[in-house]
């Protein structure tokens, strides 16, 4: 049985495909009789208004008569019922009639029946348009569509005969991914009908995406039976999901679908993106329950235009008008607009014949978005150019062999084919109308976002564009974001991202087992920065530079040393200073008492030389403190080195006068005479000099100099003095050891003379804490890290001057001033002659 066709006579006859209903009713099967015909529901006002555009263009062109002089279109108009099954018989019967494709041989002589029409505009869906153009493909007869825009339809080895004037899905995908680059979206959802357009469209969306680096959170499909119990999941994984801005990539039908299950579960709060194919839907925009959730869409549309004249044609139909009889489509149409009947056995109110389109407003007679319509058009005007281009060829000028040029007469599809692909001209919009190899047109695009309107509905406002052919660096996406209005009338731009934004001075840490777009935000450790939201890693600083407390930023290394500010350093000073105060006390009170037998009886003059030395070891401590500098450096361990050199040699020279002083005490000693006063101060004298010499040629060879210790894993830089030689800071130490163990054994061996008059027993102890304080000192000084080791070095200077100041002149200064009965030349000398 033969589908019902509207049909109009030409020289030239176009056939068209338009799915005028959204859904076929299937007979059921008993195979005991012959099945129903295929019933068709849900009639598509817009889809309706395509077709007739169709028609207006090719009336316009016959009435015109530039393009085809004498030459008249016709037309064969079959409706696909959105539905592949339906779409393949149309275009079988496109091809020619049974009886015709029967006595040719059917298909397997994939030659042209008699009737067959040399182009199909059509179909709209791309499911529909890919059986068609696999069957029109086997005869080369080509098909032009209006809005298949599935990517898989660029195959030209799977679809040699198939373009379109409706831009690839490919380059709406790399619009979608680059707005989603735009606003910084890393977490969306994608929600794809379950047909070629959406599950081809998503895929590709979904791929692109996670090449940006962002992820997608979840990935869903909406039925075509549209079961509540399926799309009721879908609801529920979107408020899982945690994704704030979802893509639904379907067609407007599968839309609704699912944005009615989310109207009956209150989801709201989602920024939607709208695929191409619902982006200006009328059906979606005009019925005021979707409002709420669907304020602040925001998707891609192709260009629109203002078509003059087609308002008038459209509004022109009525069941009255002539020919009205022989559209078998004008009678559904026109009982669903205005809910009559106009047949005998309708169940609805019969029409009173007074009906008329001018009175009502719907989408049909809406032309305001004139955009696959405008798909249309330009399909026509591209099959009547390239007729004209056929007609124009010179004969030796042909493009086929030998140069022979078509017959016009008998226009031959697959010539025809080869003449669209080289259609290229500007039409009276003055857009460039041109196929590329694949047979798509040039990709642009406007961005429209669903806002409300003063009145409460819907408008759509254009707030960008995307054009594909942008070339020279330029971008292929301009926005205005100040146009925008985002779902739930807000101003800002949502965020969708699985894991909050990572500030400065973080950075992202993958969480385990979960997409790469989920992470944790660690701070940076220390000495190293991030000065950028969402850093991959975190630099760190040069050496001499350390983080900030926010870790956003590089700062100089505090520098480190020892300094009179430090607690640390005011209290080494305050000891320094008691330390040489002390000593200066005692050379008071020697010199007020320096008659008296205690201070007489062991050489006074060493005793104050030995002070001032001490003095001059207690004030050299204070150049251990403050910043290092080169004469600092210099002065400090010379400095050290000399004075305390000069403080061992003068107790050296005491005790060896103590222990000389008993041996000359026997008869016919005549020792003294080698020890008198000019030969102490001689040894004193030799054993400095020797000091000053090793000091002398390190300061000439290697001097100590400052020197910046640079720890990596360290907030500081730490200044210190460099020894310059190892071996010169070791002669002096070990010179100054030297002296100190000769002093303590000589002590040592005279520790058994006579008490009240013998300070070799005090000797002996200052010596004994002054090697154990140094010898400490060494070990501790080789681990001290930075200015620690200066704190060492001072401590052990401090404490072995206390400890000689404190063991030989604490006990005579008491003796001094708390016991003076026995500061007597008769008390000395009572131990001395028991001896």
């Amino acid at each position: 049985m033969s589908l019902p066709v509207l049909e109009k006579k030409g020289d030239i006859v176009l056939g068209g495909l338009f799915s005028l209903h959204d859904m076929v009713v299937e007979p059921n099967l008993t195979f005991t009789s012959k099945p129903k015909p295929t019933q068709c529901t849900r009639f598509n006002f817009r889809t309706f208004r395509w077709m007739q555009t169709m028609i207006f263009a090719i009336e316009e062109i016959n009435r015109e008569g530039e393009l085809l002089p004498n030459i008249t279109l016709g037309f064969k108009i079959y409706d696909s019922c959105s539905s592949a099954h339906q779409a393949l018989k149309a275009a079988m019967e496109l091809m020619g009639s049974e009886n015709a494709s029967m006595a040719e041989g059917g298909l397997q002589s994939q030659s042209i029946c008699r009737g067959a029409v040399p182009a199909v505009i059509g179909d709209g869906g791309s499911t529909q348009s890919l059986v068609v153009a696999r069957f029109l493909g086997v005869f080369h007869v080509p098909q032009v569509s209006y809005f298949s825009s599935c990517a898989c339809l660029s195959d030209k080895k799977e679809f040699p005969a198939f373009l379109r004037t409706m831009p690839s899905d490919f380059f709406q995908v790399d619009a979608l991914v680059q707005l989603v680059k735009h606003f910084g979206w890393t977490w969306v959802g994608v929600i794809a009908g379950d047909d070629a357009y959406g599950r081809g469209g998503a895929n590709i969306f979904a791929d692109e995406v996670r090449k940006l680096g962002a992820c997608v959170a979840l990935y869903e499909i909406v039925p075509k039976n549209r079961a509540q119990k399926a799309i009721s999941s879908i609801i529920s994984n979107i408020r899982s999901s945690g994704a704030r801005v979802i893509l639904v990539f379907a067609v407007e039908q599968d839309a609704a679908a699912l944005f009615d299950e989310a109207l009956r579960e209150g989801l709201d709060g989602i920024q939607w993106l709208a695929s191409e194919a619902w982006s200006t839907a009328a059906v979606l925009s005009t019925p005021e329950k979707y409002r709420a959730i669907l304020q602040g869409s925001m998707g891609f549309a192709i260009r629109r235009v203002h078509i003059p004249g087609l308002r008038d044609f459209l509004l022109r139909l009525h069941p009255s008008s002539p020919g009205a009889s022989e559209d078998p489509f004008l009678i559904p149409f026109w009982e669903e607009v205005f809910q009559c009947g106009l047949g005998e056995g309708s169940v609805k109110t019969p029409c009173t014949g007074a009906e008329d389109l001018r009175t009502v407003a719907n989408i049909y007679s809406d032309v305001s978005q004139l955009r696959i319509s405008y798909n249309v058009y330009k399909a026509v005007y591209a099959i009547v150019y390239a007729l004209r281009s056929m007609r124009s060829c010179e004969d030796g000028k042909g493009p086929f062999a030998l140069h022979t040029c078509p017959d016009a007469r008998s226009i031959q599809p697959w010539q025809l084919l080869h003449y669209i692909k080289q259609v290229e001209y500007f039409n009276s919009f003055g857009d460039d109308i041109t196929f590329d190899e694949n047979g798509d047109p040039a990709a642009m695009y406007d961005l429209v976002n669903w806002q409300l309107s003063p009145s409460g509905g819907i408008q759509f406002v254009t707030v960008g564009k995307f054009d594909e052919t942008v070339g020279d660096g330029r971008q292929k996406l301009r926005i205005e974001s100040e146009d925008i209005v985002w779902n739930g009338n807000q101003t800002e731009v949502p965020l969708s991202v699985c894991s909050n934004i990572c500030p400065p001075g973080t950075r992202k840490a993958i969480r385990p087992h979960f997409p790469i777009c989920c992470h944790d935000c660690v701070v940076c450790t220390a000495g190293e920065i991030s000065n950028q939201t969402d850093a991959i890693e975190c630099v760190r600083c040069l050496p001499e530079f350390w983080s900030n407390e926010q870790r956003m930023a590089c700062i100089p290394k505090q520098v480190e040393f020892l300094s009179f500010s430090d607690t640390v350093g005011i209290t080494l000073m305050a000891i320094s200073l008691i330390g040489s105060f002390c000593t200066c006390a005692v050379v008071l009170v020697f010199s007020y008492h320096r008659t008296t037998p205690v201070v007489r009886a062991n050489n006074s003059e060493l005793s104050f030389l030995l002070l001032f030395s001490l003095t001059l070891c207690f004030l050299c401590s204070l150049t251990f403190i403050g910043q290092p500098s080169k004469w600092s450096c210099m002065l400090r361990r010379t400095a050290f080195g000399v004075a305390f050199v000069l403080c061992i040699s003068c107790i050296l020279g005491k005790t060896i006068v103590v222990l000389m002083a008993f041996k000359a005490s026997f008869p016919g000693s005549r020792v003294m005479k080698w020890f008198g006063p000019a030969q102490q101060k001689a040894i004193i004298s030799l054993c400095t000099l020797i000091q000053v010499l090793i000091c002398t040629v390190w300061l000439i060879v290697a001097p100590p100099t400052p020197r910046q210790l640079i720890p990596r894993e360290s907030a500081v830089v730490i200044l210190l003095c460099d020894e310059g030689s190892p071996v010169a800071f070791g002669l002096v130490l070990g010179y100054i050891g030297l002296l100190a163990c000769l002093c303590l054994l000589l002590a040592f061996l005279a520790r058994k003379l006579p008490d009240n008059f013998n300070e070799a027993r005090f000797i002996t102890f200052s010596m004994l804490i002054f090697c154990a304080v140094w010898v400490a000192f060494v070990p501790a000084y080789i681990s001290s890290p930075g200015k620690y080791s200066t704190l060492t070095e001072v401590f052990a200077i401090l404490a072995s001057s206390y400890g000689l100041l404190g063991c030989i002149f604490a006990p005579k200064c008491y003796l001094i001033l708390f016991r003076p009965e026995k500061n007597t030349r008769k008390h000395l000398m009572s131990r001395a002659d028991k001896f």
